[in-house]
């Protein structure tokens, strides 16, 4: 339940740069007021998962966060409907996400740190296979992965990027994250792991100069590195917002069992 400091919560509204969005943005502000989201005690994401990131990675407070969706899947998102916004926020169920930090090293040596909701992924920047070593907690657990790239992921994000590249969908409460590789090429075989939220992933690019390789975290992207390291980032914490009939969990479970 939402627990707002006073009778009727501050709200501050986002929009995606679509028209529908904007307009329902410029509806809604004039129905229930709003504030800057600096100042707002829920922010109200009007889009598409794509949108909710960004309100995410923005939203330095850790202020509660409610999407309505107005996007494609919107799978982070509850059913966009204007009427009784302020008694679905006071129903609406809390869900908070650990994000990850990564921390890449480039061919300078210029060290570059970025947070992830979804995943940290390691991509060939060239036609040349990339070449990554992979070590879990100080253990070299693959000295030669040839593949296009690796990644990282969270629960929340196991069912984006991650799931593409065939890795396994995460439940959210798992306490795990996803390290799968991207059409890895030796060892044929290897499909990725599963690792305890805690683990500490460290990737070294072993040829950088001829076999370049880009990371990413989210939207940030870091060229040329040579080392990247991943860990949980056990300060931050995220908060979203969901109608009870939006079960985030069940979502998640259906589709592992959707053709």
């Amino acid at each position: 339940m939402v627990s707002p400091s006073r009778s009727a919560p501050r709200l501050a509204f986002v929009a995606a740069a679509t028209p529908a969005a904007r307009s329902a943005r410029k509806r809604l502000e004039k129905l229930y007021g709003s504030v800057a989201p600096a100042q707002a005690d829920i922010i109200v994401a009007l889009g598409g998962d794509g949108l909710m990131l960004q309100t995410l990675h923005r939203n330095r407070r850790g202020t509660p966060i409610y999407g309505m969706n107005l996007g494609t899947i919107g799978f982070l998102m509850n059913t966009y409907k204007e009427a009784r916004l302020l008694q679905r926020l006071n129903r609406a169920r809390q869900f908070s996400l650990t994000p990850l930090r990564m921390v890449a090293v480039n061919t300078h040596g210029r060290s570059v740190e970025a947070i992830a909701i979804n995943e940290v992924s390691l991509l060939r920047s060239s036609r040349q296979t990339a070449r990554i070593a992979v070590s879990i907690d100080g253990r070299k657990r693959l000295p030669d992965l040839y593949c296009d790239g690796a990644l990282v992921a969270t629960p929340a994000g196991s069912t984006a990027y991650n799931l593409s590249a065939h890795g396994p969908i995460l439940p959210l409460g798992a306490g795990l994250l996803a390290l799968t590789p991207i059409n890895a090429f030796r060892p044929r075989r290897w499909r990725g792991a599963l690792l305890p939220r805690h683990a500490k992933v460290e990737f070294t690019v072993l040829d950088p100069r001829k076999r370049p390789v880009a990371a990413a975290a989210d939207s940030v992207e870091i060229a040329n590195v040579v080392r990247v390291t991943v860990t949980e980032a056990t300060d931050i914490g995220l908060t979203l917002l969901f109608d009870p009939e939006h079960d985030l969990e069940e979502r998640i479970l259906k589709e592992q069992f959707d053709p």
